[in-house]
């Protein structure tokens, strides 16, 4: 306060003269290329000539309009066409035209923005259109023209929400390690409005991006073929779940590379020269799709032929009143690297699944025959191996009968254990009955403490032995009386 005193003391001391304040008026928004009109008002009591001039606030090199009003003018017109660098806070200066001594005086800045219709949305990759799972997707949507934008960004068609693995800021798409679901084809809408009621828009072309699936661990399965010769071959294939096609398999073995084979399925097959119960070396499978290398696990090369004895074992599955209901098979080979398991009742083959049985292989090691009790599943059964890829010799394994009557009657020696047990426990009952008895007898009319007499008899000699002995007696004096009590009871 204390300075624009002084100031205004200043001017009025040296004949200055000091003009109100402009006020200026006009659109706050305005399109680009449109004609705009700005007013700027100001109190002129005295009736100068003012001179009126239209700035951007921070920039005086720039005269945005300029307007004299005659004496006793208070309002000033700016027309304009409007162009993008028009945009900011503009500002009225008014000063006395003629007047050196006048100090110019600033209206208050009007915010003021321009809208230029966005054209030309286009979206700028400079990464490869096929990339391969795990990489980072980067994506810019760039226009030809425009300002105060909004963008949206598609993926087929459908909106791409921020998440954690797909970032957007306003024109820029960043996706995190990308995976095969990021393919597809992307385009950006970028809008801008203009007082809320026009709507621009521009939308890009779509740009087509590729992201492959890296190839997975392949397997490695070994069959073996029976040439027309009676030679034999092994019939390696090499397998991945997974993996952008198409795929390149190579076959390894001891020595180096066998061979390789581009396919555009996700398996290959290899065929190598074998000898039975030899072991030929090691194989291992490896998969490329144009990024990585997977390898399998080495697989020995041996093929060993069937051998017997085939054995049978089985157990029982029972129901809560301990009645058997079914039974379980597992056949066996005691040697054989690419067994074929194959089940008979009563000499008829059995297939994969029936109305009350079912077989399940578990190569190579064994085969399980699940059946069902009853009088459909009665007969005997017994399993054949032989080699899958020759037939001409099958080993058989034992007979086994199934019948139901049978499996729950009770066993001989079962029978024989719960009579004997029975019979053990009523001759334990007898005698504590009859030892009871006896013992009540012997102490009758004695005292009140238990007398307890051992008697002992020696068959050797002819004159018997008898021995007496007595405890927890009350009284001592009554040993002699019983002792003729033992002796009365033995006779």
């Amino acid at each position: 306060l204390e300075m624009f005193l002084f100031a205004v003391n200043h001017l009025y001391s040296s004949g200055q003269m000091l003009l109100d304040y402009p006020r200026l008026l006009g659109p706050s928004e305005a399109l680009v290329k449109d004609v705009v009109e700005f007013l700027c008002e100001i109190s002129n009591p005295n009736n100068q000539s003012i001179l009126l001039r239209l700035f951007k606030q921070g920039d005086r090199q720039k005269v945005l309009g300029v307007s004299s009003l005659l004496k006793g003018g208070e309002v000033g017109y700016f027309p304009r066409v409007i162009t993008p660098s028009d945009e900011g806070d503009l500002e009225c200066e008014a000063s006395v035209q003629n007047i050196s001594r006048t100090i110019p005086t600033v209206s208050q800045p009007l915010p003021f923005r321009v809208i230029e219709p966005v054209e030309g949305a286009e979206v700028v990759y400079s990464g490869p259109n096929e990339l391969f799972e795990g990489r980072n997707l980067e994506l810019n949507c760039t226009v030809k023209a425009g300002n105060h934008l909004s963008f949206k960004w598609r993926h087929n068609a459908r909106l791409v929400s921020p998440s954690l693995f797909h970032r957007i800021k306003d024109d820029h798409l960043l996706i995190y390690r990308a995976t095969s679901k990021d393919s597809g084809a992307y385009r950006c809408e970028v809008t801008n409005r203009f007082n809320e009621t026009k709507v621009f828009s521009s939308n890009s072309s779509e740009v087509v991006i590729t992201v492959k699936d890296l190839v997975s661990e392949p397997s490695i399965l070994v069959t073996v073929l029976k040439e027309e010769d009676h030679s034999y071959s092994a019939v390696v294939t090499c397998q991945t779940d997974r993996g952008h096609l198409p795929i390149t398999f190579l076959l390894y073995g001891t020595t180096g590379l066998i061979s390789n084979l581009t396919a555009v399925d996700r398996h290959a097959a290899f065929k190598v020269p074998l000898v039975l119960d030899r072991h030929l070396g090691w194989l291992q499978c490896q998969a490329n799709n144009g990024d990585q290398t997977t390898h399998s696990q080495w697989l020995p090369l041996k093929v060993e032929k069937v051998g017997g004895p085939v054995s049978i074992q089985s157990q029982y599955d029972m129901a809560e009143n301990y009645a058997i209901i079914g039974l379980r098979f597992y056949c066996k080979a005691a040697k054989g690297t690419h067994p074929r398991f194959q089940w008979f009742l009563n000499q008829t083959l059995l297939s994969h699944r029936g109305s009350f049985y079912y077989v399940f292989d578990q190569l190579p090691e064994q085969s399980i025959l699940l059946v069902s009790v009853g009088r459909r599943s009665a007969g005997t059964y017994h399993c054949e191996v032989s080699d899958s890829f020759d037939n001409t010799t099958a080993i058989s394994s034992k007979r086994h009968h199934v019948d139901k009557e049978v499996l729950n009657r009770l066993p001989v020696f079962v029978v024989a254990i719960v009579f004997g047990c029975f019979t053990m426990v009523i001759v334990l009952v007898s005698f504590c009955c009859l030892f009871g008895a006896l013992f009540r007898e012997f102490h009758r009319g004695g005292n009140v403490y238990p007398q307890i007499c051992f008697c002992f008899m020696q068959a050797e000699h002819e004159d018997s032995l008898l021995h007496l002995s007595s405890a927890v007696a009350s009284d001592r004096k009554q040993t002699s009386k019983q002792k003729e009590r033992c002796l009365n009871y033995r006779k």
